[in-house]
C-alpha cells in the first residue's frame, strides 16, 4: 500500500476532518491530566482490543500480539482496511467508529487529518521513551506540544539506491557528495551508454521524491514553516525550481526511455539487473528488492546515499508503517489496555517485533538483526542529520505526485504542477482554520 507513503490531501480527507471536527468533543473523555501507564504484564483477562492496520502492515503486530495475549490474557483482533486507507480510516473515525489501536503516518498534517486532541490519546510520560534511540525520540509524532504517536521502526528516508555493479563497471568509486556531482555523475553515465536514473511515471506516487530531495536545505531553513504560513508558495522559485529542474532533466534524456510507463515493479527489476543506475525512493521500493532477492545479493549489489543541494543530507518522510496511535474509546479499561500494549511493544516486545521483521532497532536496549541489509543500515545511519519532508512539516499535503505525473505525461507544465498544488494547499490550509489563508 504504497499510496501511505505521501498521505494525499484529497478533498474525501477534508470532507472526514470537517466532521471530525463537528464531532462531539465529549467522546472518549477530555484530558484530565498525565495517563497512567499499567505494567506490562498486567492482567487482562476479558479485554479485547482492535488494531486497525493496512494492506502492507497487516501482519507486523503477529509477533507482538501473540506475546502481548500470552503474557496479559487480553484478545487482540487485527482488522485489514482497505485502501485508501488514511481516507479510510479518516471516514469511519469522522463517524465514530474508532480502534483501539491504529498504524498511522505520525505527522502533523496527518495528526490534525485525525483531529488528534479530540480522537487520540495522549502518550505523553509513555514508560519506553527514555529507550528510544536520542536523535528518534522526538523526530516526529507530536502535534502542538503533545505527542500522540509511538514510533516502532525507523521512518523512511528519502535518497538514492544505486546498483553497486553499475559503479563499478563505469569506474565509479565514491558516491557523489552533493546535488550537483549527482547529476554530473548522471550525466557520465549516460555517455557510456548507462541509463542514470528510472522513474515510474505510470504509478506516480514517488515522483514527488525528485522534487522534495532538492528541497532539503528549504526545509532546513524553514520553508514549510512559511509555506504553512502563506508567506511562500509552491508557485515561488524555490519549490517551482526544483520541479523545473526535474522536469529538466527528464527532457535531457537522462531517465529510462519508458519513464512514462514505468511502474513500481518495473523500477525495482531495473535497478537489480542493473539496467539503471540510480533510483530515488524511500524504504518501502527496498523493501520490494528484499521480496525479488536475498540479502547477500542486496549486499553485493544495492547501495544507498541520501542526497541533497549542499551535500549528503537525506528527507526523511514518516509513514502509516512506522508508527502507531491509540484512541479514545470511551472506555477506560480498554484505552488503559492500549497503553499497555503500546509499553509491551516498545517494551518486552521490541525484540522480537525487530526479529520478525527483520529491520534496525530504534530502541537502544534491543539488537538490530544480523540479517539486516546494508542498505537499511546506511538508511538508518542518515536519519540523525536529515531533514522533514513536504509530509512531515507542512500542515497539509497537495497531489503534487499527481500533477508530476501529468507533467511527465506531457499535460502539464511545471507552472502548471506548481500552481495545482498551491491552489490544493491554500484549500486544505483554509479548511484547516490555519493562519494566513
Amino acid at each position: 500500500m504504497k499510496k501511505a507513503l505521501f498521505a494525499t490531501a484529497s478533498m474525501a480527507a477534508v470532507a472526514a476532518l470537517a466532521l471530525a471536527g463537528c464531532s462531539d468533543p465529549g467522546a472518549g473523555g477530555g484530558d484530565t491530566g498525565p495517563a497512567e501507564w499499567a505494567a506490562q504484564d498486567a492482567d487482562l483477562a476479558g479485554v479485547n482490543l482492535t488494531i486497525w492496520a493496512a494492506q502492507d502492515s497487516n501482519s507486523m503486530p503477529d509477533e507482538v500480539v501473540a506475546g502481548f495475549e500470552e503474557l496479559t490474557g487480553a484478545s487482540v483482533e487485527v482488522v485489514t482496511i482497505p485502501d485508501p486507507y488514511e481516507q479510510g480510516i479518516q471516514t469511519k473515525v469522522a463517524t465514530g467508529d474508532k480502534p483501539d489501536i491504529a498504524f498511522w503516518q505520525p505527522t502533523a498534517s496527518q495528526l490534525t487529518a485525525l483531529n488528534a486532541s479530540q480522537n487520540l490519546q495522549s502518550l505523553e510520560g509513555a514508560p519506553w521513551l527514555d529507550s528510544v534511540e536520542p536523535d528518534l525520540q522526538d523526530i516526529t509524532g507530536i502535534l502542538d506540544d503533545t505527542r500522540y504517536a509511538a514510533l516502532i521502526t525507523t521512518p523512511a528516508v528519502q535518497g538514492v539506491y544505486y546498483n553497486k555493479q553499475v559503479f563499478e563497471e563505469a569506474g565509479i568509486t565514491e558516491v557523489p557528495t552533493d546535488w550537483d556531482s549527482f547529476i554530473e555523475l548522471g550525466r557520465t553515465l549516460k555517455g557510456q551508454g548507462v541509463t542514470p536514473f528510472y522513474e515510474m511515471g505510470a504509478d506516480r506516487w514517488a515522483t514527488q521524491w525528485w522534487v522534495q530531495v532538492q528541497l532539503a536545505d528549504a526545509a532546513a531553513d524553514g520553508l514549510w514553516d512559511r509555506v504553512n504560513t502563506n508567506e511562500e508558495k509552491f508557485t515561488d522559485p524555490t519549490i517551482l525550481g526544483a520541479i523545473e529542474n526535474y522536469n529538466g532533466l527528464i527532457e535531457e534524456g537522462l531517465f529510462n526511455e519508458n519513464i512514462k510507463t514505468a511502474t513500481f515493479e518495473d523500477q525495482g527489476d531495473a535497478l537489480l539487473a542493473g539496467d539503471a543506475a540510480m533510483v530515488v525512493q524511500v524504504n518501502s521500493f527496498f523493501n520490494q528488492l528484499q521480496a525479488k532477492t536475498d540479502s547477500a545479493t542486496l549486499n553485493e549489489d544495492i547501495g544507498f546515499f541520501p542526497i541533497a543541494p549542499s551535500g549528503n543530507v537525506g528527507t526523511f518522510i514518516p509513514d502509516q508503517g512506522n508508527a502507531l496511535v491509540a484512541f479514545k474509546t470511551g472506555d477506560a479499561q480498554r484505552e488503559s489496555a492500549a497503553r499497555q500494549l503500546l509499553s509491551y511493544w516498545m517494551g518486552d516486545g521490541y525484540q522480537g517485533f525487530i526479529d520478525s521483521q527483520d529491520t534496525v532497532s530504534l530502541v537502544t536496549g534491543a539488537t538490530t538483526p544480523s540479517t539486516v541489509p546494508d542498505a537499511l543500515l546506511e538508511v538508518s545511519d542518515s536519519l540523525s542529520t536529515s531533514v522533514g519532508s513536504m509530509q512531515a512539516l507542512a500542515i497539509a499535503n497537495p497531489d503534487l505526485y499527481i500533477y508530476l505525473a501529468d507533467m511527465i505525461q506531457g499535460t502539464k507544465t511545471p507552472q502548471e504542477v506548481a500552481q495545482a498544488s498551491q491552489d490544493q494547499f491554500a484549500e486544505l490550509a483554509k479548511a484547516q482554520g490555519a493562519t494566513g489563508f
